[in-house]
């Protein structure tokens, strides 16, 4: 039997969202200070498990330790590569709380975890030390959103393997908070305008210094008020916000500048799955075709068909001999 997508409602689970995305941007810090740059921002990211997001491995000096949300068991877990762990529950803390609890549990590790305090890409954000307003974790609310991430992760995961030029890794934004996954032409792109609010405009600049089109799942936020799926390119090529995508319920979204589709839609159909592969395939098609993307260098199965050619003629070639 095939998992059922969950039911989501940002109106109903958005305070805990709204404290989880806070609590995932201060555990984001701890990795953005310990891991050397990479390309895209992409050492800042988390990744999916399966009981609910981690750091993966990070080192302090000449310890390595990993910091892992677990939805599931509604904890913050800390481990280290000397045998160590620690964990607290998740419910019933503010951000503060949760703030002071991480730096203190690390400080017992002996693990040095300064960070800046202030939240990223947020309009008017309160510093972290001093946020007691975002206090509400419901259980079951951050446990569809985990099942959620777990069943797109899985449909990321497919449409990555489908393309052979750079590609991201599936994997979790906590500036942005959302899961994401980006194929990239190989030819540089113009300078982005940046504006992101309290980030750094070199910051989005270096994110988008090569063409790039990308897929989410996020669970929501003021633009779009319910759990949805998007679909982008940078540059946009001229007729992109006209083009024919699947399936019929996915739309422009024009302050966004993004093919949306609900994550509704996708949940209530009979092949949740290859609904949002459609998405994904067809919004990426149509991109790359009005931006002249190399795609049969780009395209995995245009390689693998190659390689399959190659190697039924190599093989001949040994029956002749």
């Amino acid at each position: 039997m095939k998992p059922a997508w969950p039911e989501l409602s940002f109106t109903e689970s958005r305070e805990t969202y709204e404290t989880i995305h806070l609590w995932t941007q201060i555990v984001g810090k701890i990795r953005l200070k310990k891991m050397p740059w990479i390309n895209h921002s992409w050492h800042v990211t988390l990744y999916v498990t399966p009981t609910g997001l981690t750091t993966a491995d990070m080192k302090d000096t000449v310890k390595h330790f990993e910091i892992d949300f677990d939805f599931v068991q509604h904890q913050l877990q800390i481990k280290t590569s000397e045998g160590e762990s620690r964990s607290f529950k998740l419910h019933g803390l503010s951000v503060a709380g949760f703030y002071n609890k991480v730096l203190k549990t690390l400080q017992d590790l002996d693990i040095e975890a300064e960070i800046h305090p202030v939240p990223n890409e947020l309009e008017n954000p309160t510093p972290f030390p001093e946020d007691e307003t975002h206090a509400t974790y419901n259980p079951d609310q951050a446990a569809a959103l985990h099942q959620a991430l777990l069943r797109s992760h899985d449909v990321f995961t497919q449409f990555r393997s489908r393309f052979n030029g750079k590609c991201s890794p599936v994997h979790f934004f906590w500036g942005s908070f959302d899961l994401a996954v980006s194929r990239f032409s190989g030819r540089d792109a113009p300078k982005h305008p940046g504006g992101v609010p309290n980030l750094p405009d070199w910051v989005a600049q270096e994110a988008y210094c090569k063409e790039v089109c990308s897929c989410g799942f996020w669970p929501g936020n003021e633009a779009v008020p319910f759990a949805a799926f998007y679909s982008y390119i940078y540059p946009a090529p001229e007729g992109y916000q006209n083009a024919t995508i699947k399936p019929e319920q996915a739309y422009y979204h024009e302050e966004l500048r993004e093919f949306v589709l609900p994550y509704e839609v996708v949940q209530q159909a009979e092949n949740p799955q290859a609904m949002l592969l459609d998405f994904m395939q067809s919004t990426y098609e149509a991109a790359a075709a009005l931006a002249q993307w190399n795609r049969k260098a780009l395209e995995q199965e245009n390689y693998l068909g190659k390689a399959m050619s190659d190697r039924g003629a190599y093989m001949q070639a040994k029956k002749e001999e």
